[in-house]
């Protein structure tokens, strides 16, 4: 009798498998086993790969499989008719086309993990008729991120980094040729001297020497890596500024080090060794001062990386406007009155005459700032305001004016608002001088637009 009931329960069980009638595994048992570990997890998703903050895996995920289903295809983010080609698991896969090899292969495994769990999820999601026909109630609690698409995006590695081109590697020819080996031409007879003085330099201080690598990318990559690192000595030792200082961006070692002159010379008239920790020195000298727009350039960036990853931005009024896009203009401005002190800092603004009212436009074009000389001149290199429209046609590495003509507003720190608030704009009130002149927009300082008078309201 009792291997009758044997085999009567084997035969059952067979023929359920045949006729199919083996229970599958529901949306709900899917969601336990697989999403949930997803958004219980302590651990950062692979949205990392491309977000410095804002947004994560966990936050599509709500405290129940119907209720992250119902949210989910309310928004879009899942297709019932094509679930494989739902959007959330297209933004999921985004990391494939990651163009940072390193960090596809870091992040690989992760990502197939969560995209698994999703696709098997939808699918059974989507063969649920009782799911398919409900709807969400109206409290339903919405997946995704809590902060905007604009600050979503805005903290993407890319937008960084693309900021990073603009601000600071546009402006890596201050630190030539210590920094930047890959600016050496071997081939170069005015590069000889250079060559050796990288050289030794390298040779008595170590590769970190070379802070500029063959690439925008390699570059940023290298310097947060570097902070990391030194961050993790500091708290250990309270000694070495890190290259990027996220609790104090003016306070990162690279924007002290080309502000920092030379180190004191020893009791034998030699000069010092330079320090890395404050007062800072810089066995190459001031190449840019606190005033000029390299600084403002190198500031801006580490501020917005800072609050980038830190999570320091919470809406969208927080965030600045990152519209600037070097150029090898240069104007030279002469006959800056004499009632401007020497060394104040000037911000000067480039505007085009408007066609259709007749009249300079309103919003500038272009702007940089500046010291001004104990010779009365104010120097600088133009950075353009870019219009959001336009940004998707200019080159992050540089950009290129036609000619016109123009009128420049110049302003006056007179509060020195700037020592508080290094990467602010003066220009929302009238200015303290103006030109009109013909620009020709020529590259380099050899060929800078000088204006020789101003006109003083």
């Amino acid at each position: 009798m009792h291997d009758v009931r044997c085999w009567v329960a084997v035969i059952t069980f067979a023929g359920m498998l045949v006729t199919g009638t083996a229970q599958e595994p529901t949306p709900e048992s899917i969601y336990e086993t697989r999403l949930k570990p997803i958004f219980d997890s302590p651990n950062p998703s692979s949205c990392v790969q491309c977000h410095l903050s804002a947004v994560d895996l966990k936050d599509y995920i709500l405290p129940s499989s119907r209720e992250t289903f119902l949210s989910l295809r309310e928004q879009g983010l899942i297709d019932t008719e094509r679930p494989s080609e739902s959007k959330i698991l297209h933004l999921i896969s985004m990391g494939d086309s990651d163009p940072d090899a390193l960090a596809r292969r870091i992040h690989a495994k992760n990502r197939k993990a969560e995209y698994d769990a999703f696709s098997y999820w939808i699918v059974a999601c989507c063969q649920d008729q009782d799911l398919l026909s409900a709807r969400p109630s109206a409290g339903n609690q919405k997946a995704g991120p809590s902060h905007s698409d604009d600050l979503i995006r805005h903290t993407r590695k890319d937008r960084v980094l693309d900021s990073f081109v603009r601000n600071v590697w546009s402006q890596r020819m201050r630190c030539f040729p210590c920094h930047t080996p890959g600016e050496l031409d071997a081939d170069n007879p005015m590069h000889q001297k250079p060559i050796e003085r990288h050289r030794d330099f390298v040779k008595q201080y170590g590769a970190r020497m070379n802070l500029f690598k063959e690439t925008p990318w390699e570059t940023m990559r290298s310097l947060v890596a570097s902070s990391r690192i030194v961050g993790s000595e500091q708290k250990r030792k309270g000694t070495v500024l890190p290259l990027i200082n996220l609790k104090n961006p003016t306070l990162s070692l690279l924007i002290q080090k080309p502000t920092a002159k030379l180190p004191p010379k020893t009791s034998e008239g030699k000069i010092g060794e330079p320090s890395s920790h404050i007062p800072v020195s810089h066995m190459g000298g001031i190449k840019m001062h606190k005033g000029d727009q390299s600084y403002k350039a190198w500031l801006h960036w580490l501020e917005d990386y800072a609050a980038s990853v830190s999570g320091g931005y919470e809406s969208d009024d927080e965030l600045p406007e990152d519209n600037w896009y070097p150029t090898q203009h240069v104007v030279r401005i002469k006959g800056v009155p004499e009632s401007w002190p020497n060394l104040a800092t000037v911000q000067v603004f480039v505007h085009r005459r408007d066609e259709k009212t007749d009249r300079w436009a309103d919003e500038p074009i272009a702007f940089t700032q500046s010291l001004v000389t104990p010779r009365k001149i104010v120097n600088g290199s133009l950075f353009v305001l870019a219009k959001s429209e336009q940004r998707d046609q200019l080159d992050p590495a540089g950009v290129t004016l036609e000619p016109c003509k123009v009128q420049i507003r110049l302003f006056l720190d007179h509060d020195n608002t700037l020592a508080e608030s290094p990467t602010r704009l003066l220009n929302n009130r009238d200015p303290d001088a103006t030109s009109v002149f013909d620009a020709v927009f020529g590259i380099g300082f050899k060929n800078a637009d000088v204006i020789e008078t101003l006109e003083i309201p």
